[in-house]
């Protein structure tokens, strides 16, 4: 059965005093993946950004609700800890913070506030180790830096690590599939699909038909002008891909 994960209700939002979302309406239930697109500018990523509760953006109107809880407000690692996790458009580098002390304190801390153990150096080196191999990443980007040196498409594999890792009950994919090649792009979607169960749920944010051959949503949400303005089957975003958003008023 079902049961509803996220529910977005009349959401405004703002950046430096400038309105970006404009009346978001949105519910995702579990064992359900989404996708949202639009035209440069539409919010897409303003979105996934409050979700997670963003410092930098202001709630104006509007409720975020998580597993039934208010967490309009809630502060970006409760968020995190409660089960959200989203995977950056473009991953910042964080010189001298080791990959896999950054991936222990995240796990720790989630681990932590769930009331569970925590893991020691070793046993988590054994597990990180794991989930690198079952990503098809080489276990020497652990050892390095957090996303300092890695190309656009070791950054991204980063990212499902962190996703699998966490196992959060709803990630968030800020077009992930954006600066990858098609090995690549091949690559990481069969690790989102082999993440994703029908306890979880998905958000991918993408401007582009491709990443949804390989990961097929139930529903595709188009934005523009800060909210949604239609939404559809996997058929939407091929319509999208082959007329583009002129057409939107014929849909």
């Amino acid at each position: 059965m079902k049961k509803n994960i996220l529910k977005i209700k009349d959401l405004y939002a703002t950046i430096n005093n400038t309105e970006i979302l404009k009346g978001v309406n949105l519910e995702i239930n579990s064992g359900e993946i989404h996708a949202i697109m639009g035209p440069n500018g539409s919010g897409k990523s303003t979105l996934s950004k409050v979700i997670t509760g963003h410092p930098l953006y202001k709630i104006t109107q509007g409720c975020i609700s998580f597993n039934n809880e208010d967490i309009t407000y809630c502060e970006p690692e409760e968020r995190a800890n409660k089960g959200i996790f989203l995977a950056f458009q473009y991953p910042v580098e964080i010189p001298g913070v080791n990959n896999i002390d950054f991936l222990r304190l995240a796990y720790n801390e989630k681990q932590k506030n769930n009331s569970k153990p925590e893991l020691d150096p070793l046993s988590f080196f054994d597990l990180i180790n794991q989930k690198a191999k079952e990503i098809n990443m080489d276990p020497k980007f652990l050892t390095r830096n957090v996303n300092e040196g890695f190309s656009g498409g070791e950054k991204k594999r980063n990212e499902i690590l962190q996703m699998c890792l966490l196992n959060n009950q709803i990630s968030i994919l800020d077009e992930t599939d954006s600066g990858l090649d098609i090995d690549a792009l091949q690559n990481i979607s069969d690790n989102i699909n082999n993440f994703f169960d029908s306890k979880k749920a998905i958000i991918l944010i993408t401007h582009y038909q491709r990443l949804l051959n390989y990961i097929i949503p139930d529903f595709v949400h188009i934005m523009q002008n800060g909210k949604i303005i239609c939404t559809g089957n996997a058929e939407l975003a091929k319509q999208i891909e082959k007329e583009g958003y002129k057409n939107l008023n014929k849909i």
